[in-house]
């Protein structure tokens, strides 16, 4: 994303916040699915090995859903409701965009190992949905991410361009284009060495309609989107951000968050309160494979 872009994303998540109403921020096209809304009802879950075609797949079986109506490619947003477990599965999105790589080479910072570190150091369980360019410009981490049990790597596309069109800015993909993106992040995974690798796919800006669940169908991914929007896209306050999660888990919930230090500055110090206060509550953190699996 340009920072242009992500200054438009924290103003209207600024805006969700002060009508504390989350999920309804930002522009969605007329009939599309928007950024931070449930979704469809998950269907019924699958344990199957559904390695996507190119990717280096996953070790083990790990939950998929089963398909949508005509085939379409199933959205997991939290457990369903009533789940009773005090679950939360924490998720962080690696953005970098394909044109984004000059200012990477300025200096401009869009990983974030002081978040990955604090994760482990708390010994949190978690998901990254990571863009194919983001592990090509920082294949270490990736593979580190990749292979440590703690965490598994789900694909965020590889330009992080839109699947639908408007949202926020973004550069749309053609409908023609769109399951090779996701392909082609898989293989930019399996380059770089990254092991835990799981079938899952976010939408950039988590903007989709019918037309791109269609279109990514090929891809054998499960979409999935999130109940909790923490709020930290170029926030500047951790206790705001800690506090817009702390206030919207319940048990079975998808938080969504960043790994990017230029665009979410202030995510690890939220962590650090988060995760004490939500364990002080009876939570445990969970990946999104556990949390589908449940």
């Amino acid at each position: 994303m340009t920072l242009l872009v992500r200054r438009l994303i924290a103003l209207s998540v600024l805006g969700v916040v002060l009508a504390g109403c989350a999920g309804e921020h930002g522009k969605a096209p007329e009939g599309a699915h928007r950024s931070g809304a449930a979704g469809p009802s998950p269907s019924p879950t699958a344990s199957v090995p559904p390695s996507p075609p190119s990717s280096p797949g996953p070790r083990r079986s790990v939950p998929t859903m089963a398909p949508g109506p005509g085939g379409l490619t199933p959205v997991f947003a939290r457990a369903p409701e009533g789940t009773r477990d005090k679950v939360v599965a924490l998720t962080f999105d690696a953005d970098i965009t394909a044109d984004q790589g000059p200012r990477a080479a300025r200096g401009e910072r869009f990983d974030h190992p002081e978040l990955i570190s604090t994760l482990r150091r708390l010994k949190v369980d978690a998901t990254v949905f990571m863009t194919g360019r983001w592990a090509e410009e920082y294949p270490d981490q990736a593979r580190s991410i990749g292979n440590d049990p703690r965490f598994e790597i789900a694909n965020h596309s590889y330009s992080h361009h839109a699947f639908t069109s408007p949202c926020y800015g973004l550069p749309a993909l053609p409908g023609t284009d769109m399951a090779a993106d996701v392909r082609r992040a898989f293989d930019a995974f399996r380059a770089v060495g990254a092991r835990n690798v799981v079938p899952y796919f976010r939408f950039p800006g988590g903007c989709y309609d019918d037309a791109a669940l269609r279109a990514i169908t090929p891809a054998r991914v499960t979409a999935v989107q999130w109940d909790v929007v923490s709020g930290d896209a170029f926030a500047k306050d951790p206790d705001a951000v800690a506090d817009q999660v702390l206030a919207g888990v319940r048990p079975g919930s998808v938080v969504v968050m960043h790994c990017t230090r230029s665009a979410a500055p202030v995510t690890e110090q939220a962590i650090r309160r988060i995760v004490p206060e939500l364990r002080a509550r009876g939570y445990r953190f969970v990946k999104v494979s556990a949390l589908m699996g449940d």
